[in-house]
């Protein structure tokens, strides 16, 4: 029952840093423990998890600060997605399935525009397009850097509300770009798309 609630208050907690609402708050334990109906004790390992994720600083009587996205990490996390989705391009695009798969995405993407949905979808697409090139090892590494997208594609749509189009319509350009099977275009949308999300981040 303790390790249900626990779970319970970390996958809460997460979802709402993700969407990027929470940068820079200090959060209570009481607050969660409240919203959630439970003691504060699950709530507490929740946020230990969450420190440990590097999402969260705790600070002993005053309460949990959620670490905002910085330049440094989004440089990070980027520079290690391009490399993989770049290093997948070559075999994914093989797949005849793939452009369809992009574009339902992309559909389902715009529909949720200004909901958190966006990001998670967003991840999606770019997740889709790794997984097609059946490298194990690459994928693996990737689903890692999963929950460090979503909150970089809402910082970023957040900061500049009318990035959301601008991402839509990137990825429009890449599954134009997949569907004619063009791998140096799609690296060097891709390599384009990520660099704009960056710029978007800390500009």
């Amino acid at each position: 029952m303790a390790y249900n609630a626990a779970e319970r208050a970390y996958e809460h907690v997460k979802a709402r840093i993700l969407t990027g609402e929470l940068d820079g708050h200090m959060l209570s334990e009481g607050v969660f423990a409240m919203e959630l109906g439970v003691s504060r004790t699950p709530v507490r390992e929740a946020f230990l998890r969450l420190q440990v994720e590097g999402l969260m600083r705790l600070y002993p009587k005053r309460g949990a600060l959620v670490v905002p996205v910085g330049p440094h990490e989004s440089r990070e996390v980027l520079a290690a997605r391009r490399v993989v989705e770049c290093a997948s391009v070559k075999e994914a695009i093989g797949d005849p399935d793939l452009p369809d798969t992009l574009a339902d995405l992309l559909e389902q993407q715009r529909k949720a525009a200004g909901t958190p949905r966006f990001g998670e979808l967003d991840a999606a697409f770019h997740t889709a397009l790794v997984e097609a090139a059946g490298n194990s090892l690459l994928s693996g590494f990737y689903q890692g850097l999963r929950d460090r997208q979503i909150r970089l594609i809402a910082t970023a749509v957040r900061t500049v509300q009318e990035r959301s189009d601008e991402i839509l319509e990137q990825h429009a350009n890449i599954v134009a770009g997949v569907r004619e099977k063009d791998v140096e275009r799609v690296e060097a949308l891709l390599a384009d798309h990520l660099q704009r999300v960056y710029e978007g981040i800390v500009s």
